[in-house]
């Protein structure tokens, strides 16, 4: 799981540093470059919320559990 977590956040911020190339970049190449970097943008977005409902449902299904502060 921790694995996987490591992962999504690489992928996350390997999404916002293309988003940023791609804003920074003049649109070369014949594409505009809001297109190139809304789309990173929208991976980034589902990313995020593929690692927070992977995250829910190990919770949910027993394979991790929360430590930290006790509640009662």
């Amino acid at each position: 799981m921790k694995y996987f977590v490591l992962l999504a956040f690489l992928g996350i911020l390997g999404s916002l540093g293309s988003a940023l190339y791609f804003m920074m970049r003049d649109g070369q190449h014949g594409k505009p470059k809001t297109s190139n970097m809304a789309r990173a943008l929208a991976w980034r977005v589902g990313l995020s919320v593929l690692l927070f409902v992977c995250i829910l449902l190990a919770w949910k299904l027993g394979y991790i559990q929360p430590t930290g502060l006790r509640t009662g």
